[in-house]
């Protein structure tokens, strides 16, 4: 006998999900890693590949691009002898920090949990 499929009793929200959204912004290989290191300030490119030494530089670009585009970073062009490119959350980037830091914070249980 097949099992009833039960209602989903979990509020729904109007219109395109608000966590699909989200997720759509932070749910990108190195995304996270990003914005997280942009929590600390202004970043050039160079620096974030220090901070983040796995990701590669197309895909820094790319995920750099796809925020500035998405309204989560800032990208300004400084004008120096050459030009260099600094990196910063917009307030709607900041806003993602507590978000991170609550995922972290149950990353370091699951971690705990394994290691023990």
């Amino acid at each position: 006998m097949a099992l009833k499929v039960r209602k989903n009793r979990s509020p729904k929200p109007p219109g395109p999900c608000p966590l699909t959204e989200c997720m759509a912004v932070i749910g990108g290989a190195w995304t996270a890693n990003i914005i997280w290191n942009l929590s600390g300030g202004p970043r050039r490119f160079g620096e974030l590949r220090i901070d983040i030494p796995a990701v590669s530089p197309k895909v820094l670009t790319t995920r750099l691009r796809e925020l500035e585009r998405k309204g989560v970073v800032n990208r300004k062009v400084k004008p120096t002898s050459p030009p260099s490119v600094e990196y910063s959350l917009t307030g709607l980037g900041a806003e993602l920090i507590p978000a991170i830091e609550a995922i972290v914070a149950v990353g370091h249980k699951l971690k705990h949990r394994h290691d023990c």
